[in-house]
C-alpha cells in the first residue's frame, strides 16, 4: 500500500521568503467549512477580529473579546490543512505591556495551534513585537488604516493622501520590520505610499485597499464573495451569494408553505 503524501502547512519562513517574489494570497475566515474551501487556494488564512463585525453584528471590532477570537481560531485551525493560520490579536489585549501581549498570545497560539498572530500599530508597538518574537512568537504587523484606532482616527479614512504624513507611515513599517515582525499589512493606504514601503523595507506587504505593488493581498472572504450589502471601494466582488443564499431561502419556505417538501425523494419509509 502506497503512503498517502502528507500535506505540510505553509510556515512563517516561507511567508517572509516570497518578499519580491510570486505574491501572496491571502483571504479571512471565521469557521471551519469556509476554511477548508479557502485553504486550497491561498498561502496564509486571517481570523481576523473583523469576525466581530461580520459574523456577530457590532460596530466595529473594539467589542471583540479574546475567547471569540480564539474559539474562530480553533475552528479554522480545524478546517484547514495546508495555510498557515494567522489569528488577530483583539483590542485590549496587548497595547498594555510586552508582558502582557505576551500572555495572550501564548495563550492564542496554545488553545488554537495556529501558526502566528497579527496586531496592529506602528512604531508604539515595536518594542511589543521584538519582546514577543525574541520568545517564539511570530507576529505579523499592520499599519495604515488600524481598524482598532478607529474612534482615534475619526473612522475609516484612507492614509496618505497628505503626502506630508508619510515619514510617519514610513517610520512605521521600518520600525515593525527592524523589530522582527514577517510580514506587515498594510491597509487603506494610497498606491504610491504602498509602493514606497514595499520597496523599502525587506518583508512581504500585504495589501487590503493598498494596490497592487504590495507582496500580497489580502480580502474579507465576505466582502469578496458578495454577502455584504455594502462593501469598500478597494473589493473586488468575485461572487454574489447574498443573492443566491435570498432566493434559495425563498424558495425552501415557498415549498414548506405549499407542502411541497419534503416530497417522497426525501422521506423515510
Amino acid at each position: 500500500m502506497s503512503k498517502q503524501t502528507r500535506i505540510r502547512r505553509t510556515t512563517v519562513p516561507q511567508i517572509a521568503a516570497r518578499k519580491g517574489g510570486e505574491p501572496i494570497v491571502s483571504l479571512t475566515s471565521y469557521h471551519a467549512h469556509t476554511a477548508a474551501i479557502v485553504d486550497r487556494h491561498v498561502d496564509f488564512i486571517l481570523v481576523g477580529d473583523s469576525l466581530g463585525m461580520v459574523m456577530h453584528g457590532m460596530e466595529s471590532t473594539v467589542g471583540v473579546p479574546l475567547d471569540l477570537m480564539i474559539m474562530h481560531g480553533k475552528a479554522v485551525v480545524r478546517g484547514t490543512k495546508k495555510a498557515l493560520v494567522v489569528v488577530d490579536m483583539p483590542f485590549g489585549t496587548y497595547e498594555e505591556s510586552p508582558a502582557m501581549a505576551f500572555r495572550n498570545a501564548a495563550k492564542i497560539m496554545k488553545e488554537t495551534q495556529c501558526g502566528a498572530v497579527k496586531l496592529e500599530g506602528g512604531a508604539r508597538m515595536a518594542e511589543t513585537i521584538r519582546f514577543l518574537t525574541e520568545r517564539g512568537i511570530p507576529v505579523m504587523a499592520h499599519i495604515g488604516l488600524t481598524p482598532q484606532s478607529s474612534h482615534v482616527m475619526g473612522g475609516f479614512k484612507t492614509q496618505g493622501r497628505d503626502e506630508e504624513t508619510w515619514a510617519l507611515h514610513e517610520a512605521d513599517a521600518k520600525a515593525v520590520s527592524d523589530a522582527g515582525a514577517f510580514a506587515v499589512v498594510l491597509e487603506g493606504m494610497v498606491e504610491p505610499l504602498a509602493a514606497k514601503i514595499t520597496r523599502q523595507i525587506p518583508i512581504p506587504t500585504i495589501g487590503i485597499g493598498a494596490s497592487v505593488e504590495c507582496d500580497g493581498q489580502i480580502l474579507v472572504l465576505e466582502d469578496m464573495l458578495g454577502l455584504n450589502e455594502w462593501t469598500p471601494k478597494f473589493v473586488k466582488v468575485y461572487g454574489q451569494l447574498g443573492p443566491m443564499i435570498e432566493q434559495a431561502v425563498e424558495a425552501y419556505a415557498k415549498d414548506v408553505r405549499t407542502r411541497s417538501f419534503p416530497t417522497e425523494d426525501e422521506v423515510y419509509r
